[in-house]
């Protein structure tokens, strides 16, 4: 037996809100890419009124969940979060896909706890600089935030924020408002508190992904390199329900 997962999408809503090329180019995106650590679309079918896209099922559901319900994680868990998204997103981007919306509640956990990247709604394939604000407010880097031209170095910002959500248990950089928190991502507002404890170079991988010059942005195939992920991450990609 093959467990699968259906995503519904009902036709009334992509014409309401004329979706019609982003819902196509995210399963092209999607049905294209072949990594472990992004979630598989199989195949799709309709009917009159609903689009249904056949998914890898991922059992332990969105990490976003799991996040709510216990925090911060600790530092092997953390890293061997990033590992796994940082292979994940350097696999997209040598196939020219930018995600552009990397957050906990589009990584999905299958049953061995390894992390499947999920939500390519506002993915783009493309060699150029793009130009469209989208994903969400404490993921945004500075470029988006400005309205500027942005590449794929956007998701190497999106795994700082997560590399420090998932040791503060929080996003670096979230306010009371939608201002304030835009205002500290483009000042790269950046503090650690001192509780809970993080090592030194867990912080220094956040420190070198959230730069501003998007040009200065740690490589992502340098991550896997870093004494941090090689001490912490498990080389076989998981994270046991008893880690959590």
């Amino acid at each position: 037996m093959y467990i699968v997962a259906l995503k519904v999408i009902f036709k009334e809503q992509i014409e309401k809100y004329r979706l019609h090329h982003q819902l196509r180019r995210e399963m092209e995106i999607q049905t294209s890419l072949r990594h472990p650590n992004a979630l598989r679309l199989y195949s799709w079918f309709h009917d009159d009124e609903r689009i249904y896209m056949i998914l890898e099922y991922a059992h332990r559901g969105e990490l976003y969940r799991e996040l709510r319900k216990t925090g911060h994680r600790t530092e092997k868990q953390a890293a061997t979060y990033i590992a796994s998204l940082a292979q994940a997103l350097a696999y997209c981007h040598e196939k020219d896909v930018i995600h552009r919306d990397i957050k906990p509640e589009n990584l999905l956990l299958d049953h061995e706890g390894r992390l499947k990247i999920a939500g390519f709604g506002w993915s783009v394939q493309s060699k150029s600089k793009r130009h469209t604000m989208c994903g969400t407010l404490d993921y945004l880097a500075p470029e988006m935030v400005e309205n500027k031209a942005h590449d794929y170095v956007v998701d190497n910002w999106t795994l700082g924020i997560l590399c420090y959500e998932f040791l503060y248990g929080v996003p670096p950089f979230e306010a009371e408002s939608q201002t304030d928190t835009f205002r500290r991502t483009v000042k790269v507002d950046l503090s650690f508190p001192s509780t809970p404890q993080v090592f030194a170079e867990a912080k220094n991988l956040i420190s070198r992904l959230l730069v501003k010059d998007s040009s200065k942005r740690l490589f992502l195939q340098k991550i896997m390199k870093l004494p941090w992920i090689i001490k912490n991450a498990d080389p076989m990609d998981k994270c046991s329900k008893l880690d959590l």
